[in-house]
């Protein structure tokens, strides 16, 4: 099982140095094409995608996020910082499986 990473430059360089793959987009057709490939290929476990990305697409994120249950979509801040109003994947942890970080 592999990582897959959605992103912008920056987000796709740092983990392709830490040896995941991943793929650049910028607008909602590329991350719903990026999110498309991804699920195709068997390899990736998971996808990483910053948050303001995943909102341009947020209906196929959704869609993914709530009827499949494999691969995981993580999404993540971006360097901007979190989205606002949103929780931190230290939340999203504890909510998903009941365990304080």
């Amino acid at each position: 099982m592999k990582f897959f990473v959605l992103g912008d430059e920056d987000t796709v360089l740092g983990f392709q140095l830490a040896g995941v793959e991943g793929k650049v987009v910028r607008e909602a057709d590329e991350v719903r094409e990026g999110l498309k490939e991804a699920f195709a290929d068997q390899r990736f476990g998971i996808i990483i995608i910053p948050e303001r990305l995943a909102d341009l697409a947020r209906h196929d994120v959704d869609q993914y996020t709530y009827k499949t249950s494999f691969p995981l979509i993580i999404e993540i801040p971006d360097r901007m910082g979190p989205v606002e109003g949103r929780g931190s994947v230290r939340d999203m942890i504890r909510s998903a499986v009941g365990v304080h970080l």
